[in-house]
């Protein structure tokens, strides 16, 4: 002890202990010394605490990227359940439309990506899935259609009308495409948006019919869908993670308060 006293001195340049016969007591450069190493030490404890808290799913940072309406419906609520449960946990949005997220989530620019799942993703085995919800399309017809007081419409009605659809690369054009080609035809598209808000105005402006999923209805003001029948097309929606981090505590934390949000 005492060699690794003097080795301290010698490091500080001060002396630390004075003595005194058998007494020993310290000096102020000794006292000084004291005071910094109990903060050092309570900065430890505290620093350890943050770990165990990081640890355990209870402190950090988590980066989800969705598109709008989920992240209206779903991302937005979850934010404000885990403000509650979970305070120490911080969740930045980012808006990202089709299936535009899983390559931020391939390249690490994000954790969890909330799209469509397809099922034809040349990633797939790079990615864990977990299916959020499933929702219908609803057929959106301009004023005046004479469909438009139908409690139910069938897309083979709709053969003859001019489309609205989203752009190609947006899974949701994929799944209109593929209910008119299983209705029997091809729709004829005429104007294109990957905004669900825009297509209905498009619609409301006369130009064209649209199927918009049912979630995403129900933020546009003013606008009414009509079910689709016999078999309605419908969108599942999922949060995905790269495959190796599902297990994260802090990314459990947060996917299970995703799931828990009721559609």
């Amino acid at each position: 002890m005492s060699q690794q006293l003097a080795s301290l001195e010698s490091e500080v340049g001060q002396e630390l202990l004075q003595r005194k016969g058998r007494r020993v007591w310290l000096t102020s450069a000794g006292e000084l010394l004291v005071e910094h190493a109990d903060a050092v030490l309570a900065e430890l404890d505290r620093a350890e605490a943050r770990l165990a808290a990081f640890g355990a799913g209870e402190l950090g940072q988590v980066t989800i990227a969705a598109f709008a309406s989920a992240i209206t419906n779903v991302v937005a609520p979850a934010i404000a359940a885990l403000r509650g449960s979970a305070p120490g946990v911080t969740v930045l949005v980012r808006d990202a439309e089709g299936q535009e997220s899983l390559p931020m989530l391939l390249d690490g620019e994000i954790d969890i990506a909330i799209t469509m799942h397809t099922g034809h993703t040349p990633t797939e085995h790079r990615i864990v899935w977990d299916v959020l919800y499933s929702e219908p399309f609803d057929a959106v017809l301009p004023p005046g259609h004479p469909l438009l007081d139908r409690s139910e419409v069938a897309i083979a009605d709709l053969t003859a009308e001019d489309w609205v659809v989203p752009l190609p690369g947006n899974p949701c054009r994929d799944v209109l495409l593929a209910a008119c080609a299983a209705a029997g035809f091809t729709p004829r598209v005429t104007h294109t948006s990957d905004d669900f808000t825009a297509q209905a105005a498009l619609v409301a402006a006369g130009v064209g019919v649209a199927l918009i999923p049912r979630t995403a209805l129900r933020a546009i003001s003013g606008c009414r869908g009509i079910p689709v029948t016999p078999d309605p097309p419908h969108r599942r929606v999922v949060t995905a993670t790269r495959r190796g981090r599902e297990t994260h505590p802090l990314l459990l934390v947060v996917r299970k308060a995703l799931s828990e949000i009721s559609i």
